[in-house]
Formats: C-alpha cells, structure tokens, sequence
C-alpha cells in the first residue's frame, strides 16, 4: 500500500450520524492519531476502517481498489484493541503466531516471523508463558506482536493504552513509536488522551460530534487550534466568553467580566462580536497591572504548581507558579498577548 484513501465516510446509528464526511489521506508510514472525547466517532472510524462496521456512505480505497465492500479477513489489516483480547490458554508464541497458522504458512514461515515479532516486543524470555502470568504492558506487547507478525499494510490501535498505569502507559508510548519506526508501518490510533496523541503521531484528526474539527500536525493543533472545540481538548483551560472592543489585522482586543485581554484572531471577526479567548494555564501567571483574583486551589505538580482563581466578577482562571500561594490570597493574573487566541462563536 502506497495509498489509503476515505472519501465521504459516513456511520448512521438508528438515523443519527455517529460518523459524518470522513475525508482523509493517509501515505504510507505515517502515524496518524484520531482524537476527541467519548462519543465523537472516533472508534466508529476506526470500525469502518477495519471493515467491522459497513458505511452508511462514502468509500474507503487502497491505492486504486475500493475496499469498503471487502470483509475484514480480506482486507489484510492489523488489530490491537483496548482489551489485549489474547487467547487465556495459549502461550505467548502460539498467540502471536495463531494468525500465520490460521493462513496456512510453512512451519518454518511462522517459525521465523514469530520469533522475529518476539525480538522486536521484546518478549523472549516470556515466549512461553500463558497471559495470564504476565503484566498489563506485556500482554499489550504480545496483542501489537500478534497485529505485526501477519506483515500488514495498516495497523489499527483502538486505546490500546487505556487498561494500563500511567508508568506503563508512558513505556508502550515509546514502544510502540519505536516499532512504527522501525517497521516503517502505518498506523491509525485511537485515543483521548491528546499528550498521547502529540507524543507519536505524525497527524492528528480532532473528532467532535462525529465531525472532522481539524486535520494537522501535533505543533498545529497545538499552536493554532482551528476552533474553541479543540482549543479546549488540546489543553486551553481557560475559555472565556468575551466580546471584540477593536480588531488591528489579526491583532484583537476583547472585554467582558471585568476584564480587558490582547491576543491573535483565529478567524475573521469585527467590533461587537461575542468571542471566546482561550489560554492556557501555563500561559497565565502571577504578576502586576493584571486582572485581580483570589487563590481558591493550589495543587503540587513536581517543577510547578497549577492554581486555581476566581476574579472579583466570578471567573475561574487557572494558571501556573513557580512559588506557592496559599488559598485566600490576594494575586494579580497577567496573560501574554501573544499567547492568546480569540475564536469566534461566542458560547
């Protein structure tokens, strides 16, 4: 596969689109990471992608040949999903290679591309063990061998990280970042999880109400989020109504509830308009000549402490310090201009 192409793709539940005009490309090797909160059409997708769910319209192609009207098995796709789903009474070898049995390959074949697949999870010394004698992380690793070992054109990871710890979680991101590159394979992965998603892929598609929000690069998305929707999911915490006072270019102004911010247009908008400026807490700070506010929650996390305000007007801010504050103080809360963003919409 040189190519995989959704045109159109569609999913319609009981009349109600849970997937609508899935339009994306996807070359060879890359990584591609769909993203978005539970119920935006994520795994729907993917789904659709694997031939699980038919579409209720558009079309799926691999280079040249349509594909959506195949069955699963003959579309040559790899699986890994959330729940490991690995056989309890079988070992780790025979799980991995069950695939290359069941189409039949050489002894030798599947000898050799099974113990190639253990080396590569780094599981050798537990190829004989049941599931149930290892840990979270390695039955993950032998559900990625397992997809791998049958040499696919796709791999599609629905979540695979959900079940596990945050140590372990951190360990199978770098896992399986370094088998992609290795392999040179291309993948589409699931997940919530947005540091997840901008750690490994290479494009992320942001989902919302089954709806394409905005297709880019993880510095995309993070930088310049299309709209308040995925500004919010990509970690813009404070997302404050707020009404256009004079627009310079792309440079705004933007008042309401007691306060006065700077920041950069996302869209074209005019004096009177009801926006919507979000930041980030890391981009707000304690300093003079700001908005006055008063410390509500201060929470330790390690090099930093994320702070929780409320202005005089009732307004939530949330921010990062260096030093820490004690509930019921007084502070004063500076924004940079070049740090904020202005989206229209209002509410």
């Amino acid at each position: 596969m040189s190519w995989l192409r959704l045109d159109g793709v569609t999913r319609r539940f009981g009349g109600k689109d849970a997937l609508s005009d899935l339009s994306l490309g996807i070359g060879k090797g890359e990584f591609i990471a769909l993203l978005g909160p539970s119920g935006c059409g994520k795994s729907t997708a993917l789904n659709c992608l694997a031939g699980l769910l038919p579409l209720s319209g558009g079309s799926i192609w691999q280079d040249d040949k349509r594909i959506d009207t195949l069955p699963p098995e003959r579309r040559g796709f790899g699986m890994v999903f959330q729940s490991y789903a690995l056989f309890p009474h079988l070992s780790v070898r025979r799980n991995i290679a069950f695939g290359l049995q069941m189409r039949r390959l050489p002894r030798a074949e599947v000898r050799r591309r099974t113990d190639e697949a253990i080396r590569l999870v780094r599981l050798d010394e537990h190829a004989t063990k049941l599931p149930g004698q290892l840990s979270g992380g390695q039955q993950q690793r032998v559900a990625i061998a397992r997809a791998i070992v049958l040499e696919p054109s796709l791999v599609l990871m629905d979540e695979p990280l959900s079940n596990l710890d945050a140590k372990l979680r951190l360990e199978m991101r770098t896992e399986i970042r370094r088998l992609h590159q290795s392999l040179g394979l291309t993948t589409v992965y699931v997940t919530h999880d947005q540091e997840e998603a901008l750690s490994m892929a290479d494009r992320l598609v942001v989902l919302r109400d089954g709806r394409v929000q905005q297709i880019g690069t993880p510095e995309e998305l993070h930088t310049r989020p299309a709209n308040r929707h995925v500004a919010d999911f990509m970690g813009y915490r404070n997302l404050l109504p707020m009404r256009v006072a004079s627009v310079s270019r792309e440079v705004v102004t933007v008042e309401g509830a007691g306060m006065a911010l700077r920041g950069t247009a996302v869209g074209e908008m005019f004096p009177g308009d009801e926006v919507v400026a979000g930041i980030r807490p890391e981009d707000l700070r304690a300093g003079a000549d700001g908005i006055p506010a008063t410390v509500e929650v201060v929470e330790y996390q390690g090099r930093e402490l994320a702070v929780e305000a409320r202005t005089e007007q009732g307004v939530v801010l949330h921010l990062r310090a260096a030093e820490r504050p004690s509930p019921g103080d007084k502070i004063s809360v500076v924004a940079d201009p070049a740090r904020v963003l202005v989206f229209g919409g209002g509410k």
